[in-house]
């Protein structure tokens, strides 16, 4: 029983290295284009991130001006007020700011 199974293995051929570079070689390229596919996704991220801390802002300045008659200076008034949990964070590549008529607007990676 040994010694058949010694004969079947001596058959069995591995890969060859030129086998094996090529196989590396395919798979870096995969890698390669699904990085740069990630990173289009990234910014769309931001986009999207951008836009809804604009329409947060812009409702509890809204909300602010229902109950107060007056519409505040910035997105931090709004977060001490007590109209917005958190205020909108200026690391992701955009910004967010009240002008002196009440109007949001946004600076960055957002589409107003």
């Amino acid at each position: 029983m040994l010694e058949r199974l010694r004969a079947a293995r001596a058959n069995e051929d591995g890969f060859t290295l030129i086998e094996l570079l090529i196989v590396v070689v395919i798979l870096g390229v995969l890698a390669g284009v699904v990085v740069f596919a990630v990173q289009n996704f990234n910014g769309e991220g931001k986009a999207a991130a951008c836009n809804a801390d604009w329409k947060s802002v812009e409702t509890a300045n809204e909300a602010l001006y229902a109950k107060t008659g007056g519409y505040a200076a910035s997105p931090a008034e709004l977060k001490t007020k007590g109209y917005l949990k958190d205020e909108p964070s200026t690391t992701n590549g955009y910004t967010i700011t009240i002008d002196s008529t009440g109007t949001v607007k946004a600076a960055g990676a957002c589409t107003h």
